[in-house]
């Protein structure tokens, strides 16, 4: 890879090399190399004519296609800051991100739009709205007035773009507390593409089935092909695996990131079938530790040389670590309480343990790092991490000044590393259950429990005040393990934690029908929830 540039710099280059490789493939148009740069040129120009220049913020909500991709580019082109906020966390939480960012700009889709005039989320902030649809709304510019107006107009120079300015701010899910915006620069966008690309080999000429959107604006620079499938990217948890199945036959996808949830759709799609994917290369599985069940049933779905790789990393940073399926199973399915192991930190990363502290931490000290095998929290840094949230009283908590102007970002996960060197995954930090005699993290103690055949996924809880609290272990049920009867797995469950020291004193276990998932990939538990609905139950 080459030193970090304007994002945007990345798809001009490709465009000049491959002008006729497929850049976006989107229900049913192509749009080539050569196609993406000159729309998002007409469309840059359109923007600038409009007044948007260099940081300016404009809120992104466009469904994932070809205008996502050409006017996320048009933007990087700029030097405007795209302003990416999941309509899936909530009215509450869109209104505080949208109130926070003060935008200058609204681009989106017709739903979109009813909403930010319904609930007045750029009534003061944002003279400039863009609609990407069909449909006309009242004081508001249509996406294709604003390419039309690109084709008439020169590009004034607004100068070389400031690697270390922002490029996005790309708003955390919210699942674990209140949503962040965390500040991408372009630097930082270009030091994860790099990552990606040496990590796992990925090759000019690659095509990527994009389930996670964001994702999709490193392709340029990976020189891949973005396929972009007919599903519904705010419920990935929710796809129809057959409509994956297909979409990755017809353009012969090698690549693909999915969260658990997708995934273990799709696994169990295909021991249904017996249907192969045999153009994959690699799968990619992050947002939350993938289950032995999902990657057993992974590695039946692809090819022989096909190699799934469960990825460790956050909105304020990714990639930190990996490790391959096989390993993984290797790994943990002999020592399921020591944790989901995460692998190796990834080249260029840095990535330390420190004591567990709830509360900010003024200054680095020697005396934070923990030994090896003793849980902390985990603590990176690197080019490919975030220093900064747009609202900067989160800093306080988060970010960890260190020696030499380095930055570390607090996680708020909680781990170890082995005297290997390789990491392991504890939960998080928040979720941690402390009784009178000891402390409970989820993940060594639900991987436990998530052997038993009948469970799909279970989730340790604590109730009641922290240093008192009552651990109970809610579990959802596999389709079909219901007819055995509840009482019976809780009686196998009790006898399971019993050969565990660590897991003797839950003694409570609930089954619940669904549990609460986060926004964004469907994939990660909301615990805080649990706890109230499990509090109700035994009270």
């Amino acid at each position: 890879m080459t030193d970090p540039v304007n994002i945007a710099s990345q798809l001009s280059v490709v465009a000049t090399e491959h002008p006729s490789r497929p850049s976006v493939i989107s229900r049913g148009a192509v749009l080539s190399y050569r196609d993406l740069e000159e729309q998002s040129n007409q469309c840059a120009l359109g923007l600038q004519h409009y007044g948007v220049q260099k940081g300016t913020r404009v809120v992104m909500m466009v469904r994932p296609g070809i205008e996502f991709m050409t006017i996320s580019f048009a933007l990087a082109k700029l030097g405007a800051i795209a302003v990416f906020v999941d309509p899936r966390m909530g009215r509450q939480n869109v209104s505080r991100c949208v109130a926070e960012v003060r935008p200058d700009g609204f681009i989106g889709s017709l739903q979109a739009h009813i909403a930010r005039v319904a609930l007045g989320w750029t009534s003061d902030t944002a003279p400039l709205c863009i609609n990407v649809s069909r449909v006309s709304i009242p004081r508001t510019l249509k996406y294709e007035q604003v390419l039309r107006k690109g084709r008439l107009t020169r590009l004034s120079d607004s100068g070389l773009v400031d690697l270390d300015q922002p490029a996005a701010v790309v708003f955390t899910s919210g699942s674990t507390g209140v949503p962040k915006g965390v500040v991408y620069t372009h630097r930082m966008f270009s030091a994860q593409a790099a990552l990606l690309a040496d990590h796992f080999g990925i090759q000019s000429g690659e095509v990527d089935l994009t389930t996670f959107p964001l994702f999709a604006l490193f392709n340029p620079a990976l020189r891949m092909t973005t396929v972009f499938p007919d599903i519904d990217f705010t419920r990935p948890g929710k796809a129809d695996p057959s409509t994956i199945i297909r979409c990755v036959q017809a353009h012969s996808a090698t690549h693909m990131f999915g969260s658990p949830a997708l995934l273990d759709r799709l696994a169990k799609y295909g021991q249904r079938t017996g249907v192969k994917l045999l153009s994959m290369r690699r799968v990619l599985v992050a947002g939350a530790p993938v289950s032995m069940k999902t990657l057993i049933a992974l590695d039946k779905l692809l090819g022989p040389e096909a190699e799934t790789q469960s990825c460790y990393g956050a909105t304020e940073a990714l990639p930190i670590c990996s490790i391959s399926g096989r390993r993984l199973l290797e790994e943990t399915q002999a020592h399921p309480e020591k944790g989901a192991c995460l692998g190796l930190p990834i080249k260029g990363t840095s990535l330390a343990v420190i004591k567990v502290v709830d509360g900010p931490i003024q200054a680095w000290s020697d005396d934070l790092i923990m030994k090896s095998g003793e849980v902390g929290e985990l603590v990176l840094s690197g080019a490919n991490v975030s220093c900064t949230y747009w609202n900067r009283r989160e800093n306080e908590l988060t970010k960890l000044p260190a020696i030499r102007g380095t930055i570390f970002h607090r996680t708020g996960d909680l781990g170890y590393i082995d005297d290997r060197g390789y990491v392991w995954f504890c939960g998080r930090k928040s979720q941690r259950v402390t009784t009178p005699s000891d402390t409970l993290y989820t993940v060594p103690c639900e991987r436990v429990f998530d052997q038993h055949p009948g469970v799909r996924r279970s989730a340790l809880v604590g109730v009641g005040k922290p240093s008192n609290q009552r651990p109970v272990l809610c579990v959802e049920l596999e389709n079909g393990s219901q007819r055995k009867g509840a009482r019976q797995i809780q009686h196998e469950l009790i006898k399971l934690a019993e050969q565990y020291p660590h897991l003797r004193q839950i003694e409570t276990i609930l089954f619940h029908p669904d549990f609460p998932v986060d926004a964004r990939h469907n994939a990660k538990i909301i615990r805080e929830k649990l706890s109230i609905w499990a509090a109700k139950r035994i009270s």
